[in-house]
């Protein structure tokens, strides 16, 4: 099974990864962030650094999505990531110049054609206040200069792509969650309900098929 895990910046992706991780025995992929050397630059002028960050977290996905297939699902291993390929539409559109955007999609569907396909994305959303909060509590030197302004009109793209991502993809379950209300690191009873309905959701259809 190969499940992803999605949201804007600071929702919790990565912890909710790592607590399906070890719950469900899945091997974790987790995305290269702070890696990125364009990424600080972009924070500071997104109009003059938005390619080469987008182009980079790019390639860098597409290796590890390759990795998954060769050393995990044809082994029959399962996989939990704290992010989906998409993601890198939703920051596209937000964030390239129209002359690039084009070219950039390009490039996106040759690279992801073959890649393989979640059983199922899990949806992280909450409110900007909460978003807001999340990013400087985890205090990423990269992300200082992140505008309140992009992260909101981030959060608003999520709702849309995801939104018309189930209905293009109606073989993929989305399980969604809402961050304002439920807190996984803080509150473990947060983090039974939310392993619980995940464990519903994903073996109740293999229980069906």
């Amino acid at each position: 099974m190969f499940i992803t895990v999605e949201g804007p910046i600071g929702v919790g992706k990565t912890s909710l990864a790592n607590a399906i991780s070890h719950h469900f025995s899945f091997s974790m992929l987790r995305e290269i962030v702070e890696e990125n050397p364009f990424l600080g630059k972009f924070y500071e002028d997104i109009e003059e650094w938005s390619f080469q960050t987008e182009m980079f977290f790019l390639c860098n996905r597409f290796k590890q999505l390759d990795d998954i297939e060769r050393h995990y699902l044809s082994k029959q291993r399962s996989v939990v990531a704290d992010y989906h390929i998409f993601k890198n539409l939703i920051f596209a559109h937000r964030s390239l110049k129209v002359e690039h955007i084009d070219k950039y999609e390009q490039i996106y569907s040759i690279l992801t054609t073959d890649m393989p396909k979640p059983d199922a994305v899990i949806y992280l959303n909450a409110s900007i206040d909460t978003l807001m909060k999340r990013v400087a509590l985890r205090g990423r030197e990269v992300e200082e200069h992140m505008s309140r302004d992009y992260l909101e009109q981030l959060a608003a793209d999520y709702e849309t792509f995801v939104t018309e991502y189930q209905i293009k993809h109606p073989e993929v379950k989305v399980i969604r969650f809402n961050g304002d209300e439920l807190d996984f690191v803080k509150r473990p009873e947060d983090l039974d309900y939310v392993l619980t309905k995940i464990r519903n959701e994903l073996y109740e259809g293999a229980n069906h098929a």
